[in-house]
């Protein structure tokens, strides 16, 4: 059964809805930046969303307490939503996803606590990844199916898929799919003593690659089978071919340098779409600026593509990595890809990684796109 894309909203730091993030995209701005608002000394490059939480409070006119994760996929979700409505004939559902949940409020909450102050108890509510994708649901007036996905990185990746696969499978005809993160002192903190944290910008697929940049934003998209497009009149943004995903069963926390999981995620979403390596008109990257995944991942294209690989490019050094947005976002972007013929710029790359050699595009480029592989990989 054929999965369509019919509608895509993002908000991240290079923009609050999709042309904005196109433009930038276009311009090469990145939207990673100095900041100080989430550890106690010096300055660190964070990707943020440029609103505060009031002024999405208020755009969206929504009631606390909630959570600024729920706060931007609430943005995301309605701009891709558009004007679909509650119909009893179409099977709708929604799947989405998180990774740090209300973080952000039980951050608040704690630190009160421990500062002796009144706590506010019904800001631990907003903490629990569900509350988000019940809160988008509750605003957008789906009622059906409610799923909510957190699989570290590739969560918005998964949620995708799930929804593909609902639609394929004849269980629903409308799904709501996407991802959204905050950014928040726990998740840096952590990054951090793992010590892939870049103090500089991040450089993916360079060899001199340090590690990532953390960024937040949320990115959503509408599927439809042929029966609900005849009842909604959506047009058409793209078509959802192939899709697959695998665990390489290596490490907690790390890839493997020889890409296994990698590898046989891509192979199999090619061999489910019918379509040979060569079809790949350009590849949106994971590329986390960290040493470990560009290095298995690029063994991974390598693998796939053998010395015939496909234009490619990583965005993260536009947004910083969005944890369980990130799959979303560049799902959107990929569909940006396809509508407008362009492929997007790796920035900061001046050197292929010493094992493989791959250089990847770094100028903003027209071309015929027909077909974009878009890659997710998390740990855990």
């Amino acid at each position: 059964m054929k999965v369509t894309i019919t509608g895509i909203g993002i908000i991240s730091a290079i923009g609050l809805n999709v042309h904005e993030n196109f433009q930038s995209l276009k311009s090469k701005t990145s939207g990673i930046k100095e900041n100080t608002n989430f550890i106690e000394k010096g300055k660190l490059l964070l990707g943020q969303v440029q609103q505060t939480n009031d002024e999405l409070e208020q755009q969206l006119g929504v009631n606390k307490p909630i959570s600024r994760t729920s706060l931007l996929g609430l943005v995301a979700a309605k701009e891709a939503w558009a004007e679909n409505k509650p119909n009893n004939l179409i099977r709708t559902g929604i799947i989405s996803s998180t990774s740090v949940g209300g973080m952000d409020k039980s951050e608040h909450y704690y630190s009160n606590k421990l500062k002796g102050k009144q706590a506010d108890i019904s800001l631990i509510v907003t903490h629990d990844n569900g509350n988000t994708t019940e809160k988008i649901a509750s605003a957008i007036g789906i009622s059906g199916y409610v799923n909510t996905l957190s699989t570290a990185c590739s969560s918005a990746a998964n949620a995708i898929m799930l929804g593909a696969r609902l639609i394929q499978q004849n269980k629903l005809d409308r799904v709501l799919v996407g991802g959204t993160d905050s950014l928040t002192s726990f998740t840096i903190e952590g990054f951090k003593s793992l010590m892939i944290y870049d103090e500089d910008w991040v450089k993916p697929f360079d060899q001199n690659r340090k590690g990532l940049n953390l960024g937040e934003g949320a990115g959503f998209l509408v599927l439809e089978n042929e029966k609900s497009i005849q009842l909604t009149k959506n047009k058409a943004l793209a078509e959802l071919v192939g899709w697959s995903n695998a665990a390489d069963a290596y490490h907690q926390t790390a890839s493997s340098p020889d890409g296994k999981g990698a590898t046989l995620a891509i192979q199999q979403a090619l061999d489910q779409a019918k379509l040979k390596p060569a079809a790949i008109s350009y590849i949106n990257a994971h590329g986390t600026g960290t040493p470990n995944n560009d290095l298995s991942e690029s063994v991974a294209l390598k693998n796939i593509f053998k010395d015939k690989i496909p234009p490619f490019s990583s965005t993260k050094a536009y947004t910083g990595h969005t944890l369980a947005a990130s799959g979303a976002i560049e799902a959107v972007f990929s569909v940006l890809a396809l509508q407008h013929n362009v492929i997007f710029p790796n920035l900061n790359y001046t050197t292929p990684i010493e094992e493989t050699q791959l250089e990847p595009e770094t100028e903003f480029t027209n071309k015929q796109v027909d077909v974009v592989l878009s890659n997710s990989f998390g740990f855990g």
